[in-house]
């Protein structure tokens, strides 16, 4: 590809960059570690481009061609290893939300790159990775493969991660996680068979467009503390779900507030009870079934939808809730209990009720747990 076909290719992926970005300011999550990332991947990328075009200023006469030839060769080599450890970074917050584990493979993923930038700055008096011949022609050195291999590993773990963890995560993040690497790879394979065709970085922005369309505009239903589903994302769930009933195919649904909850956090502060409400969906997630629904309907309250018309899985459900939290309490460090009231109910098909009725039934049946109260049998929730 000749300089004037990559500056505009150029052009135009720096355009789709600018796009996002600016989109991406218009977002309510950016104080999540997930935005930072991505905001990060977007900055490099475009800076990355911009180097990419001083770097196809090849063969050119005048000292400042020169220049700008090898200034933009080194950069790019200098932080081709960013991206690709930043996605780790990203893949690893959709999957796991640990911020200690995560500084961890931060700091792992840092020394990386610092080892890569020395390769660099040595292969300027050695050509280990690139020279430049006596016509000032750029060339591969005998290692060029090392940041290749280097970059293929770090996608080859993002991708472990997501396979690993792909009961974990929504289906449609699973699919955008997995086809990000495609583009780039495939990229990649151009450039190792086909000298002087680069469209690594013009790939990757494609895959930031997936990325931007099928998972950051999903955080509009994610609530951000606990990182399951809001209460929009649940509303519109419900609703879905009583339309597509039938006499033999229901649902059911479990609302659960957690037990003094104000208690907790007037006692040790606000940050012990974000903790207790991430710890809380956590442990309800590893109760729950893959193709099972959660969302945070309140401040300390959640609601669970099951794909079961059946009263007796409705209940093991609740009761594998029950002893997992006791379980949890029994074993904790925690200064505090963790326990919920419930209301439970499979959907009747021939009550017909609205979405608010089926909801405000739950509540009621909530509060008469809380309030210890006994009613219909075939309502019967656990006792914290």
């Amino acid at each position: 590809m000749n300089f004037a076909g990559n500056l505009l290719m150029n052009l135009y992926s720096m355009t789709i960059l600018i796009i996002l970005f600016l989109q991406l300011k218009k977002q309510d999550t950016k104080d999540s570690l997930e935005y930072k990332l991505y905001k990060m991947m977007i900055q490099t990328t475009f800076l990355l481009i911009t180097i990419d075009i001083l770097s196809r200023i090849d063969s050119r006469k005048g000292i400042i061609y020169y220049y700008f030839n090898h200034f933009g060769n080194f950069m790019i080599f200098a932080l081709n290893l960013v991206i690709p450890s930043l996605w780790l970074l990203y893949v690893y917050m959709q999957v796991y939300q640990e911020d200690v584990r995560m500084r961890r493979l931060f700091y792992g993923l840092v020394v990386l790159n610092i080892i890569n930038i020395g390769m660099v700055i040595a292969s300027q008096f050695k050509g280990w990775l690139y020279y430049f011949d006596a016509k000032g022609v750029y060339h591969r050195g005998v290692f060029y493969a090392i940041p290749v291999i280097t970059t293929v590993i770090l996608i080859t773990l993002s991708y472990k991660i997501i396979i690993q963890n792909r009961k974990r995560i929504e289906r449609k993040q699973v699919f955008t996680l997995a086809f990000f690497a495609v583009l780039p790879c495939a990229g990649i394979l151009l450039q190792i068979l086909f000298l002087g065709i680069s469209l690594i970085l013009n790939f990757l922005v494609l895959s930031f467009l997936l990325v931007f369309l099928n998972i950051q505009n999903y955080n509009i239903y994610t609530d951000y503390l606990t990182g399951v589903y809001n209460r929009k994302k649940f509303d519109l769930f419900l609703g879905e779900k009583i339309k597509a009933i039938t006499e033999n195919k229901t649902f059911s649904a479990i609302l659960l507030d957690v037990n003094d909850f104000k208690k907790v956090n007037d006692t040790y502060g606000h940050i012990i009870g974000d903790q207790a409400l991430r710890m809380s969906t956590r442990l309800l997630g590893s109760c729950l079934g893959v193709n099972d629904f959660i969302a945070r309907v309140g401040g300390d309250e959640f609601c669970v939808i099951l794909d079961t018309s059946k009263q007796s899985e409705l209940e093991d459900t609740v009761h594998r809730i029950k002893k997992c939290f006791a379980t949890y309490n029994e074993t904790k460090n925690q200064p505090y209990e963790l326990c919920f009231s419930m209301g439970y109910a499979v959907y009747d098909f021939h009550k017909a009720m609205k979405m608010e009725e089926f909801f405000k039934e739950l509540d009621d049946l909530m509060y008469k747990n809380k309030q210890g109260k006994k009613y219909n049998p075939k309502m019967v929730l656990i006792t914290d």
